[in-house]
């Protein structure tokens, strides 16, 4: 009786590792039917704002998701002017990061960088960029660094 009952838990609890496999494991369970792919690229993107000149050691402040495809949305506070920036300027974001024209600010070293890491239309997308102080970034001209 006692190697029944073993052989029985044994039984539920490899039936209940292959349920969870199945579950976590990517393209498996709950995979979308073959013929349904999107017709957009993937784009979706984490921006970051840390404070610090090295994001590995500096403390992240914000965050916020901006998907791009295939209608504006994410946590951005204003996802469509930040996909159309990107649209207009992706892969290189110098234009979007930059303080504006006529930009005046002190000369202290506070640094504050940010960061846009994921996905833009099915291409890898990392860039950073580094403030000196947090005035450069409130004087930004685009919507995408702006949250």
């Amino acid at each position: 009786m006692r190697s029944i009952t073993r052989g029985l838990g044994l039984g539920s609890a490899a039936m209940a590792l292959t349920a969870l496999t199945a579950l976590a494991w990517p393209g498996s369970a709950g995979a979308a039917p073959s013929g349904t792919e999107s017709l957009y690229a993937p784009s979706a993107i984490v921006l970051g704002v840390t404070a610090g000149d090295d994001t590995a050691t500096g403390t992240v402040l914000r965050a916020v998701t901006l998907v791009c495809a295939p209608t504006p949305g994410g946590t951005h506070p204003n996802p469509a002017a930040a996909c159309a920036e990107l649209r207009s300027n992706a892969p290189g974001l110098d234009a979007l990061a930059a303080p504006g024209p006529g930009t005046a600010c002190t000369k202290e070293w506070n640094p504050l960088t940010v960061t846009a890491d994921g996905v833009w239309q099915g291409r890898r997308l990392t860039y950073e960029y580094t403030y000196g102080n947090p005035c450069g970034m409130r004087n930004i001209s685009g919507a995408l660094f702006d949250f």
